[in-house]
């Protein structure tokens, strides 16, 4: 599977972006798709999921982000309202099979990674 994420910018906290990826390869659907973000000097960190149907979220971005995917379309989606400054940082996309519950907000359980794209929220 390759990933391709797009939909960066910069934007003012109280604003919103929609973070698209596309996937090319083999049948998307049947793999876990997840946002992670990583920002400069910090680790990478979970944003949100969606696993069969279901969609699961960091507490911080519970209310404000949602992930959604088209499977007809090969793509995963992340809106992204109500930014914040703490929210700057490169998204990545990701996707995985087999991924148990307990283990969607844990990077290394993804075996498919997007290049990232530049998020950057101003005060």
């Amino acid at each position: 599977v390759q990933l391709q994420a797009s939909g960066g910018g910069s934007v003012q906290a109280g604003g919103s972006l929609r973070l698209s990826c596309a996937a090319s390869g083999r049948t998307f659907s049947n793999y876990v798709a997840g946002w992670f973000r990583q920002a400069p000097g910090k680790e990478r960190e979970f944003v949100a999921a969606i696993r069969r149907g279901s969609t699961y979220y960091a507490d911080s971005m519970k209310g404000r982000f949602t992930i959604s995917r088209d499977n007809a379309k090969n793509m995963v989606y992340l809106q992204m309202n109500s930014l914040k400054p703490e929210d700057t940082s490169v998204y990545y996309c990701a996707a995985g099979a087999g991924i148990i519950l307990t283990s969607l907000t844990i990077s290394r359980s993804y075996d498919y990674w997007g290049q990232g794209t530049l998020v950057t929220v101003s005060s």
